[in-house]
C-alpha cells in the first residue's frame, strides 16, 4: 500500500507539472497573438506593395505604348 507521504509527493509532482504546462500554454498563446499581429501587418504591407506594383506596371505599359506611337510617327 502507498503511504500518504508518497501520494502527497506524487500529487505535488503532478500539480507542479500541470502548472508548468499551463505556463507553457500561456507563453505559446502569447506568441500566437504576436504572430497574428505580425501577419496582419505583413498582409497590409503586401497589399500596399501589390497596389504600387500594379500602378508601376500600368505606368510602364503606358510609357511603352507612347514609345511605340513615337516610333510609328517618327
Amino acid at each position: 500500500m502507498i503511504d500518504t507521504s508518497q501520494r502527497t509527493a506524487e500529487f505535488l509532482a503532478i500539480a507542479i507539472e500541470s502548472a508548468e504546462l499551463r505556463q507553457q500554454l500561456a507563453d505559446v498563446q502569447d506568441q500566437c497573438v504576436e504572430l497574428a499581429v505580425d501577419a496582419g501587418e505583413l498582409h497590409a504591407e503586401i497589399e500596399a506593395l501589390r497596389g504600387r506594383l500594379a500602378q508601376a506596371e500600368k505606368d510602364r505599359d503606358a510609357w511603352r505604348a507612347e514609345a511605340e506611337r513615337g516610333r510609328r510617327t517618327g
